[in-house]
């Protein structure tokens, strides 16, 4: 398929607000082996990304300094050795980075088919958020059946994320979020919605669970929400940590960690290696991606941006007042 030699993108013309984010061209990337060029549909916005656009979450040493990580598109080109995707193909895809483009390079292992019933653009907003969910809930934490799960943070990419795949594979969900999304992510699966502003979560949790506390938390919080987060889980219970909005420097009292055997932890996904994160689409597309197909999971899209107004979209994540992903379309 015909590609042009230089594509429209959104650049960090340097570490700042969103306003350092500049339309610009730049040459299309060539895909390297085990890569396939993807002609951009839609890219999603992350939290990531804003981390990357303030200086504090740079770019792996190779991958290019263009934002974005998660995209879906049409496979235009192959590199050497890809097998499973021919040109022409829709997919979506986990990036290094660089979505924020009109073409995107990614490894052919971290691209998955579109599930039937959801269009092109919308499925922009499946891998990175599906992949950090699943890798972070079920496996790292490894929630089991019959266990129950708060989600920090529930209106956002993550959290809508989280409480629909745990709710349909049949987990009691709790979430906190902003009193006027409750009605919304109780409708998507979760409990109970914990409006951060009037109910302390660990007293809602404690009433809730009959004082047993739930099993895993999913945390992007951090700051004062730990010490509440190690009351609120139950024995044998887990914190996962994968975002500090309150700061990632704390003083708790590891007493009850001891007492309760809790795990604390946390990951990234961006610094994993090729084949573990193949893993974890492999493992969406064999548990998750039927479900999505049946109806039963849909990616809550707030808003269909066009590329050059990323700007926007930055400060829509940063106000923190949307429900669902944030997508940049790219024409």
């Amino acid at each position: 398929m015909q590609v042009p030699e230089r594509m429209a993108c959104v650049e960090i013309s340097e570490p700042g607000g969103p306003e350092v984010l500049k339309p610009t061209w730049r040459p299309t990337p060539a895909p390297a082996a085990g890569e396939v060029l993807i002609r951009v549909e839609a890219a999603g916005v992350n939290g990531p990304d804003v981390y990357q656009r303030r200086g504090l979450y740079p770019a792996p040493p190779g991958v290019t300094d263009l934002p974005g990580l998660e995209i879906s598109g049409t496979i235009v080109r192959l590199g050497e050795n890809v097998q499973g995707w021919r040109e022409g193909e829709a997919c979506c895809a986990l990036a290094a980075g660089g979505g924020y483009a009109e073409y995107c390079t990614a490894p052919a292992v971290h691209c998955l088919p579109v599930p039937a019933g959801l269009s092109l653009v919308d499925a922009a907003a499946l891998p990175e958020t599906f992949m950090t969910v699943w890798t972070n809930v079920f496996e790292r934490a490894a929630l089991a059946p019959g266990e129950s799960l708060l989600v920090h943070g529930g209106g956002g990419g993550i959290g809508t994320t989280a409480i629909q795949v745990a709710a349909a594979l049949g987990h009691t969900v709790y979430t906190t979020c902003r009193g006027e999304q409750g009605a919304e992510l109780q409708r998507l699966g979760a409990a109970r919605a914990i409006d951060f502003a009037t109910e302390d979560f660990a007293a809602v949790i404690k009433a809730e669970t009959s004082g047993r506390g739930v099993n895993v938390i999913l945390d992007i919080v951090g700051g004062d929400y730990v010490a509440r987060n190690i009351a609120s889980l139950a024995r044998d219970g887990r914190m996962v940590s994968i975002a500090f909005l309150k700061g990632s420097r704390v003083e708790i009292d590891l007493m009850p960690v001891m007492l309760k055997r809790l795990t604390l932890t946390g990951s990234t996904l961006r610094v994993q290696s090729v084949e573990r994160k193949a893993a974890i689409a492999a493992a969406l597309r064999e548990r998750v991606w039927p479900l999505i197909e049946a109806g039963r999971i849909r990616p809550v899209i707030h808003a269909r941006l066009p590329l050059a107004s990323a700007a926007e979209g930055h400060r829509m994540m940063q106000d923190a007042t949307h429900l669902g992903k944030i997508l940049l379309v790219p024409g």
